[in-house]
């Protein structure tokens, strides 16, 4: 397998084609229409700019992708982030999910972000074991926060502390780049 920084026009595609199930039928994603290559792709130009956006392949096929983006938009806010990671159905349980988020974590902490959240709609326990995995906590939930496939959803959200060394006053991020 080989986790590389997204491109949008090789892998929007391949990234809304593994996100689409998600959207369509169930609740892990609050998004109610799938977004076509196009919008992906502008996804990816859009997190890719200033935080991470990654792919793992597979024998040249995407099998699964990785991103960070802002937390909020405060200006408070510009050392947290929020990661999410999908993974292709057909790739589930190898360690997919494992290998893209320690290379995200890795580019993030050598970035200076110092926290990263995720939502997790609720249930979702492979979601939670991953993140739990990968040294993130529990921090609380939105109760009954999204209505979707007939019915409303929790989102528990989980935090890793990625740089507990953070300077005060900490430097700004730094663009996104490879590894450190």
């Amino acid at each position: 397998m080989t986790i590389r920084s997204a491109e949008p026009d090789r892998d929007a595609a391949a990234c809304a084609a593994i996100y689409a199930p998600s959207v369509e039928s169930t609740p892990i994603s609050f998004e109610l229409e799938p977004p076509d290559a196009a919008e992906f792709g502008r996804r990816i130009e859009r997190y890719a700019a200033t935080h991470q956006f990654l792919v793992a392949e597979e024998g040249g096929e995407v099998v699964g992708y990785a991103y960070a983006c802002r937390w909020r938009e405060r200006p408070a806010y510009d050392w947290a982030v929020e990661v999410s990671v999908y993974v292709d159905s057909g790739h589930t349980g190898n360690g997919v999910g494992r290998a893209l988020y320690a290379e995200l974590l890795e580019r993030l902490r050598a970035q200076g972000f110092r926290v990263a959240v995720a939502g997790i709609t609720l249930p979702n326990p492979a979601s939670v074991a991953l993140h739990e995995r990968m040294g993130f906590e529990p921090i609380g939930a939105l109760r009954a926060v999204g209505w979707k496939v007939g019915g409303w959803h929790d989102v528990g959200y989980w935090q890793l502390l990625l740089r507990p060394d953070a300077a005060d006053p900490p430097a700004p991020p730094l663009p996104p780049g490879p590894p450190a």
